[in-house]
């Protein structure tokens, strides 16, 4: 196997954590896979991943080497993708992870809209709740809902989220819209789990926090049936505004306290190569930036 081939297969098993999923990844054999990389630390004179029985670590000179073959790697990728034109169209597989609702209500069409464009990629989307390690799980970017932790990952924010309360008409019609946080305490609480697993909500009181402690009244696994029996009229719920923006347009919703609301939380497109990113990789995050700021659903 030639050096940039071994580059590339050492860098499949650094960020698969394994030399079968990096065989997968590859399309060859895992023999081959760990022979590329037994080549490189012959030739390199240095010990490059620790293996044992059970997992594979990346050594500090190994982490080092990384960084440089994935720098090196994605400027030649770069190198060849401007003497082809710089209309030569993106091929490949491109992975996109973001949480399950959003994912399904707002990256889902975008990705739609990238195959329709691009014939000769094909995208594979992780939607889960949790925050999917892009170098550790070879995913190549992903959509993130709240403050971001320090890290190497590239951002481009370009949005936000809102967390608000809302009840149907009906509901407010008949028992009243609370003026102040204190005051859900008269009210039927419906609650989604998948937005707070607690009793308590928190709220933002002229710059100063205002924890509530809530009863609810009716507990729910997702925010779809939340946001469904709040229609219904059952009581007053908390939702991402996102997710409820229709039925608020459409009357089936209204919003309460907001002059209490949190600070809003970013939403940012995330990705771990920078300015080397595979035109497959730059032609979403430039599709995703422009679709995702210029809905008014997430400012």
């Amino acid at each position: 196997m030639d050096r940039l081939s071994a580059m590339a297969a050492f860098l499949a098993v650094v960020d698969t954590g394994g030399f079968a999923s990096a065989a997968r990844r590859l399309g060859v054999s895992p023999s081959v896979a760990t022979r590329a990389v037994s080549e490189l630390e012959a030739r390199l004179g240095v010990r490059l991943l620790v293996r044992t029985t059970r997992f594979v670590r990346v050594t500090e000179a190994g982490q080092g080497y990384a960084d440089d073959c994935r720098r090196i790697l994605a400027e030649i990728e770069a190198a060849d993708g401007a003497a082809a034109g710089t209309h030569a169209a993106p091929r490949g597989q491109l992975t996109v992870t973001a949480p399950v609702n959003f994912g399904r209500m707002y990256v889902l069409p975008i990705v739609h809209r990238y195959l329709a464009q691009l014939a000769l990629v094909d995208v594979h989307c992780w939607f889960v709740d949790r925050v999917v390690n892009l170098v550790d799980e070879g995913v190549d970017l992903g959509v993130r809902l709240g403050e971001l932790p320090d890290s190497s990952l590239q951002a481009v924010r370009v949005g936000q989220v809102r967390q608000v309360l809302c009840a149907a008409p009906d509901y407010l019609a008949r028992h009243g819209a609370p003026q102040r946080p204190e005051d859900l305490a008269q009210h039927a609480i419906v609650a989604a789990t998948g937005v707070t697993a607690t009793s308590e909500w928190r709220f933002d009181d002229q710059g100063r926090p205002l924890p509530v402690r809530v009863q609810p009244r009716l507990t729910l696994s997702t925010n779809e049936a939340a946001a469904a029996s709040a229609a219904a009229g059952m009581g007053i719920t908390r939702l991402p505004l996102y997710q409820i923006a229709q039925a608020v347009q459409d009357g089936q919703l209204a919003l309460v306290l907001e002059e209490f609301e949190r600070p809003a939380l970013p939403i940012h497109v995330v990705h771990r190569e920078g300015r080397n990113a595979p035109h497959k990789v730059r032609a979403f995050i430039d599709m995703a930036v422009e679709t995702l700021r210029s809905d008014p659903r997430l400012h």
